[in-house]
């Protein structure tokens, strides 16, 4: 699945909603989202999306700072999205499959494409400079910034090169910093 289609998808799915709430959104495109207390250490599952008799939910860890719970829902909308059609049932972080690391990616660029405007994320490197000012201004984790420059770059974008790369399964091991408590 290339960059490309990521990107269009997304825009698609904008244009055609005009919902910015991710709450709105899924309820608009039919996905049931189920907020479930599921744990707070770093082993806990934070979310995930499966398909049960033509029913799709993304059910969330109700137990996470409401920001985290936002990035989970838009990767889990990102494999209701982009991986539904695939045949496989349920999407999440402990998944064993081959192509699992890959989907992973894909789902977390939907989400850095999805949560972040091209333009807020380049008024905001440009008026900081740094990375990680950026990632703590756009609410964000570093890594999920890290996808989005990677397809801002794709896009033509002139940015600095991330000071980290990010693995697909970034979610899955992120421990909850005391600065995405709000």
């Amino acid at each position: 699945m290339t960059y490309s289609y990521i990107c269009e998808t997304v825009s698609r799915l904008k244009k055609k909603y005009k919902e910015t709430d991710l709450f709105e959104l899924c309820k608009a495109m039919g996905i049931l989202i189920l907020e479930r207390p599921m744990g707070t250490s770093e082993d806990s599952v934070k979310g995930f999306f499966m398909v049960n008799k033509r029913v799709r939910v993304i059910t969330v860890n109700s137990d996470l700072p409401d920001i985290i719970m936002r990035i989970i829902i838009a990767h889990e909308l990102g494999h209701a999205v982009l991986h539904c059609g695939l045949g496989v049932q349920t999407f999440h972080d402990v998944s064993v499959f081959d192509e699992s690391s890959a989907m992973e990616q894909q789902a977390n660029l939907f989400a850095a494409e999805l949560l972040m405007d091209d333009d807020d994320v380049f008024e905001v490197i440009n008026q900081d400079g740094t990375f990680f000012s950026a990632a703590a201004n756009l609410y964000v984790p570093m890594e999920l910034l890290d996808f989005k420059f990677r397809l801002m770059k794709w896009k033509g974008y002139k940015l600095i090169e991330p000071p980290i790369t990010s693995r697909s399964n970034f979610l899955k091991d992120m421990p909850i910093p005391a600065e995405y408590n709000y």
